[in-house]
C-alpha cells in the first residue's frame, strides 16, 4: 500500500502520505510540495494545506533558536520540535534531520539516534547530509527499516569546510562528483534526496537519472518536488532571504502591526473590554458589596 487510512472524527479517510507515494507523484510527474514546520501551530497549518512533505530542519537553530547556524542544534532540541509537529499532522510524511553531531561518531550511535526521531518523535524518516561517504550509514539504516533522505549539494552542516554557504556543482569535477553522490545514496536504500544550492542544469539531470524523488532548494525547477523553511515564505527570518526563496507573506509586518496596536490598547485602557472581561452575577455581586460594606463600617 503507498498510503495509510486514517480517519477523521466525521469519518473522512485521510490518506496519510508515505515514501511510496511521494515516489508515485515522481513516476506520475506530479511535483511534491514540502515545507520545514518547528511546532504544532505552523504544523497544523502546513498539513491542512495539503502539503506533501514536512521536514523538521536543523535550520531551526536559525529560525527559531537564534544560532548563528545549524551547527549547536541537539538531538534534544530536534526530539523536542519534532515531538510537537508530530502532533500537528494527519497527512504530510514527516521527515526529521539528524542534527550534526548525531551520525558522526559511528554507525551505531547514528542508528540509535534515528531510532529515538522515528520511535520517540514521530518521524517517518530522517534526514541525512552528505554523499557518497554517507551511502554505508544509509544502508544501515534502511537495514534497520528507518527510512533515510538524502542531501547533497549545499550542505549546511559543512558549512566550515566549504567555507560558507557557496553554491555547489559549479566545474565538471564537482558536477560528476554530485552524480556519483546521488547514485550511491539512491542504491544505498535513500528514499529521497534534498538537492540543495547546486545549479538548475545539474538538478536537471540528476533528477532525469535518479529513480527516487529530488527536492531542490536552490536547485532549478526540474526537481520532482520543492522545499522552503516556514519563515521564509512569510518574512520571518529576520535576515536578507537568499535569492532561491519567494516571500508568499509579509509575518513580520502583520505581527509587528499586530503587538503595536496591542501595545497601545492596554496602555489607553482600551484592552480588555467590559465584553472581554467576567461578571459576578447580580445576587453574588450583591452578597459582596454587602460584605465590603460591613468591613467597612466594623
Amino acid at each position: 500500500m503507498s498510503v495509510t487510512q486514517l480517519r477523521t472524527s466525521t469519518d473522512t479517510p485521510i490518506r496519510r502520505v508515505t515514501s511510496d507515494s511521494l515516489l508515485q507523484k515522481k513516476l506520475a510527474h506530479q511535483p511534491i510540495s514540502a515545507i520545514t514546520a518547528y511546532d504544532y501551530p505552523t504544523a497544523r497549518l502546513t498539513d491542512e494545506a495539503g502539503i506533501d512533505m514536512i521536514l523538521v530542519g536543523d535550520s531551526l537553530g536559525m529560525v527559531v533558536l537564534g544560532y548563528e547556524n545549524t551547527l549547536p542544534v541537539t538531538l534534544d532540541e530536534m526530539l523536542h520540535h519534532t515531538k510537537a509537529v508530530a502532533r500537528g499532522l494527519r497527512r504530510a510524511f514527516l521527515v526529521a534531520d539528524m542534527p550534526y553531531g548525531s551520525d558522526h561518531t559511528g554507525t551505531r550511535d547514528a542508528v540509535r539516534n534515528a531510532l529515538r526521531l522515528v520511535k520517540e518523535a514521530g518521524a517517518q524518516a530522517v534526514k541525512i547530509e552528505g554523499g557518497a561517504e554517507r551511502a554505508k550509514l544509509v544502508r544501515r539504516l534502511t537495514d534497520a527499516e528507518i527510512p533515510v533522505v538524502a542531501h547533497i549539494g549545499l550542505t549546511p552542516q559543512s558549512v566550515h569546510s566549504m567555507g560558507g554557504y557557496r553554491v555547489q556543482g559549479k566545474s565538471l569535477e564537482a558536477i560528476d562528483r554530485l552524480c556519483a553522490d546521488a547514485r550511491a545514496l539512491e542504491e544505498a536504500g535513500a528514499v529521497a534526496i534534498v538537492l540543495e544550492g547546486i545549479p538548475r542544469e545539474l538538478a536537471a539531470v540528476i533528477t532525469t537519472q535518479s529513480g527516487i524523488p529530488t527536492i531542490g532548494i536552490g536547485a532549478g525547477p526540474e526537481c520532482d518536488g520543492q522545499i522552503l523553511v516556514f519563515h521564509d515564505l512569510f518574512n520571518l527570518t529576520f535576515s536578507p532571504s537568499a535569492k532561491f526563496t519567494r516571500q508568499y507573506g509579509d509575518g513580520a509586518a502583520f505581527f509587528s502591526q499586530a503587538l503595536q496596536q496591542y501595545r497601545e490598547d492596554v496602555t489607553a485602557r482600551n484592552f480588555p473590554s467590559d465584553a472581554e472581561s467576567y461578571h459576578l452575577s447580580r445576587e453574588v455581586q450583591a452578597e459582596f458589596e454587602a460584605a465590603r460594606t460591613r468591613t467597612r463600617n466594623a
